[in-house]
């Protein structure tokens, strides 16, 4: 039920998404700074749209002369067709987000990982095409790549699709601007560690 429960979420806020880009709208930046990492991918998902779309014809062509089983098949196009846009829009409506004390990393509507600024060790740009996969490693490539990479000096949770935890203490992301989003996470960081302890509130 827990798996269940998690999926219905993740196709709701697909949905949710589809309806903020539709009104140009973005999720959760709330007084922070944006910073995108779906430049690029609107080719990509529109080459799967187009594929369904083919998929659709296709089959409503060969079962022309079996309506139940053309009903099923074009609902199950359909979806796939809406699943795709929705996770191209839940890229451009859930960007990464750096806050006065936190930076909210995520990805579509599946990851989103908040990092207190105070943890960073290290923030680089740094281009990688491969990624192998380590115990407390999260990579979120886009497009095959990431572009920043995060060191920490303790580890965050991270929790997966179906709620399986993670104790992460790399970060390896993709920003359309890596350069200002590493930029400003370095300054933030040194703002925080230079803030007189007590002074500043935390966020809730």
């Amino acid at each position: 039920m827990r798996a269940v429960r998690a999926l219905v979420l993740h196709e709701i806020r697909l949905l949710v998404s589809l309806v903020l880009w539709a009104g140009r709208r973005l999720h959760g930046v709330g007084g922070g700074r944006a910073f995108g990492y779906a430049r690029g991918q609107g080719a990509v998902m529109a080459g799967f749209g187009f594929v369904c779309l083919v998929e659709t014809f296709t089959m409503s062509v060969l079962l022309r002369d079996r309506p139940t089983a053309h009903r099923v098949v074009l609902v199950v196009d359909v979806y796939t067709l809406l699943f795709v846009v929705g996770l191209y829009a839940a890229m451009v409506v859930r960007p990464h987000v750096l806050y006065g004390h936190e930076l909210r990393v995520r990805y579509a509507g599946h990851v989103d990982l908040r990092i207190p600024l105070d943890r960073v060790a290290a923030v680089r740009r740094e281009r990688a095409h491969t990624h192998e996969r380590a115990d407390a490693e999260l990579n979120l490539a886009v497009g095959s790549q990431t572009s920043l990479t995060l060191e920490l000096t303790e580890p965050v949770p991270h929790f997966s699709l179906l709620g399986r935890r993670r104790d992460i203490t790399v970060v390896r992301l993709h920003a359309d601007d890596a350069g200002s989003l590493v930029q400003a996470v370095a300054q933030a960081v040194t703002r925080e560690r230079n803030a007189p302890s007590g002074v500043l509130d935390r966020p809730r």
